[in-house]
């Protein structure tokens, strides 16, 4: 079974919805403190900072940052946002209702590198702004950190299929025989996760 991949969810979108996959135009359009790199910002503190767009996923890139001012030294098409914190959320929708919400838990010091993934039992109603497109793309993966909505994916989440409540990822080195309770699944990345523990 093939998965709905960012490359295939980029192919299949029309050029007038392409905004929704830029994460700088977005937290623009949601009214959050940002800029392209090569901007200054407007105080020093920290921020996120990462692709504008990135159809490999999986955070590739995402590192927090203190600036002070400039941002010339930051890798170009990457942009800066105000950094938020709290809960992630990532939230599916099937023709505008919600139908799927998991927590990610991970250290402070990454974020790509992820401990585990569980299914909760958590309501965000799609933002109004999103109806439209919820009209012409029956699938929609939506990340928020804090409340704060910070990217969004026209495709669900392949990592929870069906009635799947937990969502363990095993990286390359580690022992792939699963705890008590979990089966072990195939599942390779980039970032050097081979499989999953799941249940």
């Amino acid at each position: 079974m093939i998965k709905d991949t960012e490359d295939i969810a980029w192919e299949t979108t029309a050029p007038e919805d392409l905004w929704i996959l830029d994460k700088l135009i977005l937290s623009r359009h949601l009214g959050y403190t940002c800029g392209p790199v090569g901007s200054p910002v407007d105080k020093s503190d920290y921020y996120m900072v990462r692709p504008c767009v990135n159809a490999m996923g999986l955070g590739l890139g995402a590192q927090k940052h203190y600036i002070k001012d400039s941002t010339n030294h930051l890798t170009p098409g990457h942009f800066w946002c105000e950094f938020f914190e709290g809960d992630h959320i990532s939230v599916d929708y099937e023709n505008g209702k919600q139908v799927l919400a998991v927590q990610g838990h991970k250290n402070t010091s990454t974020y790509v590198k992820w401990d585990r993934w569980l299914r909760v039992d958590v309501q965000i109603p799609l933002p109004k702004f999103l109806h439209n497109i919820a009209n012409k793309y029956p699938k929609i993966n939506a990340e928020f950190i804090g409340g704060n909505l910070i990217e969004i994916h026209l495709r669900h989440n392949p990592d929870f299929p069906g009635n799947r409540q937990e969502y363990i990822p095993v990286w390359q080195g580690q022992d792939t025989n699963p705890p008590q309770g979990y089966e072990y699944v195939q599942d390779p990345d980039i970032h050097g996760r081979i499989g999953a523990w799941v249940k």
